[in-house]
């Protein structure tokens, strides 16, 4: 069924993107050693990258599960950094320009995982001194009929001056979902949003804009035709964010929905 076909390809690509998030250059490990070395590493989930719009600058994300009572259940604090490294590649001298620890910002438990942790470097130009940077999560949720398959979310962050603050919450951009019986009946939902920079600006920084498609599918035993799947027309929505001073505000229902 089209169903199974749409939980293994998901499955391909999230094995697929893993080996973006690594710190190939040991970045992140050398930041934990020296910030936070009694504390464990998940250098799995652990992601680094160049910030093209400021040279010599880095983006390092350092995820630190912590202990929890829950069976199946992990807890990460996440350790986000900015680091100017020097123009000749002595490490010793990299700098930490900013910093921002957030404890318990991420959980996966026995039915949700957390597949990889990636850093976005679009150009969310915000004001004319304020250029962000977003998080992305992607999340696996288990494959057994009538449960979500997939979810990505995204936060955005703001280094200014001596401040460096998140300014958007988990936001859910992408989902795929999934639920279908042994037979026949099911449905399969996908979502994609684009997140872009508005023209429109509140209380100093722009609007941010999230330009969604929902994608539908029924399939269902029909006399004389067997198992028909029938792809219901796209629907397509705008949602604008406005900044409210300290963060942009975000409706319930487009906050973090992971599976």
């Amino acid at each position: 069924m089209r169903f199974l076909r749409h939980a293994a390809l998901l499955l391909c690509l999230s094995a697929a993107g893993l080996s973006h998030a690594a710190c190939e250059s040991g970045l992140a490990e050398r930041m934990h050693a020296k910030l936070h070395p009694n504390r464990p590493l998940d250098e799995r989930l652990a992601a680094c990258k160049i910030w093209p719009a400021f040279p010599g600058r880095s983006i390092v994300v350092l995820p630190m599960p912590r202990e929890t009572t829950d069976r199946g259940a992990k807890v990460f604090d996440l350790e986000i950094l900015l680091i100017q490294r020097p123009d000749n590649g002595n490490t010793e001298r990299d700098t930490v320009i900013g910093r921002l620890m957030q404890p318990e910002a991420l959980d996966e438990d026995a039915t949700t995982s957390i597949q990889d942790i990636r850093i976005d470097t679009s150009r969310y130009v915000l004001s004319s001194e304020a250029r962000a940077f977003g998080v992305r999560v992607r999340y696996r949720g288990t494959s057994a009929p009538g449960s979500p398959l997939a979810s990505e979310t995204v936060r955005l962050y703001v280094h200014h001056g001596k401040q460096f603050r998140q300014v958007l919450q988990e936001v859910e951009l992408d989902h795929d979902n999934g639920g279908w019986d042994a037979t026949c009946t099911g449905h399969f939902e996908k979502l994609r949003t684009m997140l872009s920079v508005g023209k429109a600006t509140s209380n100093g920084l722009a609007d941010l804009q999230l330009s969604r498609t929902l994608v539908q599918s029924r399939a269902q035993q029909e006399e004389d035709q067997g198992c028909v799947e029938k792809t219901l027309p796209a629907r397509f929505s705008t949602v604008v964010l406005r900044y409210d001073g300290e963060r942009y505000k975000v409706p319930k229902q487009l906050r973090q929905q992971t599976p």
